[in-house]
């Protein structure tokens, strides 16, 4: 509360403002909610982290570069009910859902993700700040100037009720940014299991605002 009083009262009316600490999502709904100067749109959660691990660990299972890997998402909340969705997934222009085990993916991919923080912590008796730092760069970069052509990246962001989730949560969805500004990717056919793994993660976050 008094960080986002802060920033409202003495920052730049330019400011962007990226929330790491946990629970980052609902820490930035926080900040934003005492922040009356600023636009919903300048205050994120980040999600990179999250987002660049499911690439990192799709890379190594299908031994890829991680370049080779567009279209990833990783939706909803920076906890244990993220969704790390292939869906639209391409790898070397192909369908992702072409080249991995489906059964792999429900059963082993997603929890992997889920529970890659926790699995670096206890391997290295440390935090994984350090990726989380170059996740930072990473978002703030592709903020500022722009993102990568012909794909799109996972940030958390202030809901306007996209893809029917809450509207005054702050959600990772797909964004291209450019400009300084993001905008969600819009119209993704979304299938069933996907739609069930988001509702998950709202719900996780409505309790958290709530709370």
């Amino acid at each position: 509360k008094s960080t986002g009083k802060a920033i409202s009262d003495y920052a730049s009316p330019d400011v962007r403002v990226l929330v790491v600490g946990n629970p980052a999502n609902t820490n930035a709904l926080i900040t934003l909610h005492n922040a009356p100067n600023l636009a919903p749109h300048q205050i994120t959660s980040m999600m990179r982290l999250d987002h660049n691990r499911t690439l990192s660990l799709l890379a190594e299972k299908l031994n890829q570069h991680s370049s080779a890997i567009k279209h990833v998402t990783v939706w909803g909340n920076h906890s244990t009910t993220q969704f790390p969705d292939l869906q639209y997934c391409q790898i070397d222009s192909q369908p992702a859902a072409a080249l991995i085990d489906q059964k792999w993916y429900k059963d082993e991919f997603i929890d992997l993700v889920q529970k890659r923080g926790a699995k670096i912590i206890e391997a290295r008796g440390s935090s994984s700040a350090a990726s989380a730092a170059s996740a930072a760069i990473d978002h703030m970069r592709d903020w500022t100037f722009g993102s990568e052509a012909n794909n799109w990246v996972s940030m958390g962001v202030h809901s306007q009720g996209m893809y029917g989730i809450d509207s005054d949560l702050i959600f990772s969805y797909p964004a291209v940014c450019s400009d300084r500004q993001y905008s969600v990717v819009e119209n993704l056919q979304l299938n069933e299991f996907s739609q069930h793994m988001i509702a998950l993660s709202e719900q996780e976050l409505i309790k958290e605002r709530d709370m």
